[in-house]
């Protein structure tokens, strides 16, 4: 029997608090729709990659993006079910600002019966000059809603 899809909200809050990394990154959500999703990862010293510039870790800025990619795609698709990342090509434009939290957003561009398709980017300051871009692909589980 199928369920019906799950408001978009509760996707969102889902992701951030029942998937380990998200939680302990401390992600937030900024804002969810149809086919795409934005969250926030808060400046946190522990989260910083050189203590002398005080910029949050590169891994960070992958790990908000590979999130809000799937998070795209639950919103897309109105469930919870699981992705797996196939491909996630990551450009860092340039080094985010010191002691700035980043922002990401993603947007589901297609989907397939087995694959989702999309683009993000991450930002300190403005959309308009993102500290890194992402295409990437990822694989589906389960029926779509």
């Amino acid at each position: 029997m199928a369920h019906p899809p799950l408001p978009a909200a509760a996707i969102a809050e889902h992701m951030i608090r029942n998937v380990p990394h998200g939680a302990a990154l401390g992600m937030e959500v900024v804002s969810v729709s149809e086919d795409r999703g934005s969250l926030r990862v808060p400046w946190r010293e522990d989260l910083v990659g050189d203590p002398d510039t005080g910029v949050i870790a590169g891994g960070v800025v992958t790990a908000l993006l590979d999130h809000c990619c799937g998070l795209a795609i639950k919103a897309a698709r109105g469930d919870t079910s699981m992705t797996a990342t196939l491909d996630l090509r990551i450009d860092y434009l340039r080094p985010a600002q010191p002691r700035a939290g980043i922002v990401a957003e993603a947007h589901c561009y297609k989907l397939t019966r087995s694959v989702a398709f999309v683009r993000a980017q991450a930002w300190d300051v403005s959309p308009d000059d993102p500290v890194a871009t992402a295409q990437a692909a990822f694989m589906l589980s389960g029926a779509p809603a």
